[in-house]
């Protein structure tokens, strides 16, 4: 069972959406929030495997109730996934960077919304479509980072291979088969790079691979 925290200012919106998920034998919504306060709070008292999180909200945005649920250690296990209206890259940016494992816009499907709940609590990043275009335009008019340079050089060969296979957007299976390994070792990989990075998750490994240039645009696309 996958147990959601859903927060949005608008009671019509989380109405909708708890409908939907409370549908599903494998979902449970344990509690919903009207603001970031109220998310973060809700967050530490019910620890829910996903928070469902709106961007703007009144007293405490969906980015900074991001940041505090992701730097409180008793919350390592909560995925946040933000659902917004704003497809903004700034505000994209700013969620990834805050934590976040997953970015949607709100109109996305509702089949494509229960599969990318099940995506995240697979362990996998999360970005739709359009999203992804503009994380990958974003780092193409940039040069490498020097820092995440840096902490890359702490990988093994096999540890940047697995890394670069994540950015282009394979799963654990997909990586095991790739590189002829055990879906088993592949993980371990991955969790190990996340480890050296100090990422939180998949979607933060997509951010480095860019970062350091180790995946390109070009790179990307010509897949």
């Amino acid at each position: 069972m996958t147990t959601i925290l859903l927060a949005d200012d608008q009671a019509l919106i989380r109405s909708g959406i708890r409908s939907l998920l409370d549908a599903e034998d494998d979902i449970d919504v344990v509690a919903e929030a009207e603001d970031g306060q109220q998310a973060v709070a809700l967050a530490a008292e019910h620890r829910p495997d996903i928070a469902l999180m709106d961007i703007q909200m009144p007293v405490l945005d969906g980015l900074e109730a991001t940041r505090q649920i992701v730097a409180d250690e008793r919350l390592d296990s909560v995925r946040v996934v933000i659902l917004s209206n704003f497809g903004l890259d700034e505000y994209i940016f700013r969620a990834l960077r805050a934590g976040a494992s997953g970015f949607l816009l709100k109109d996305t499907q509702p089949a494509e919304l229960l599969q990318a709940l099940r995506v995240v609590m697979r362990g996998d990043a999360l970005l739709s479509p359009s999203v992804t275009r503009r994380l990958i335009s974003e780092f193409a008019a940039r040069p490498p980072d020097a820092v995440a340079a840096a902490g890359m050089e702490t990988l093994t060969n096999r540890e940047r291979e697995v890394v670069a296979l994540v950015a282009h957007g394979l799963s654990n299976d997909e990586i095991a088969e790739a590189l002829v390994l055990s879906p088993a070792t592949a993980k371990t990989h991955v969790s190990r790079a996340m480890i050296k990075l100090g990422a939180r998750d998949r979607a933060q490994l997509v951010v480095f691979a860019y970062q350091t240039g180790l995946v390109t645009p070009r790179a990307r696309f010509a897949d």
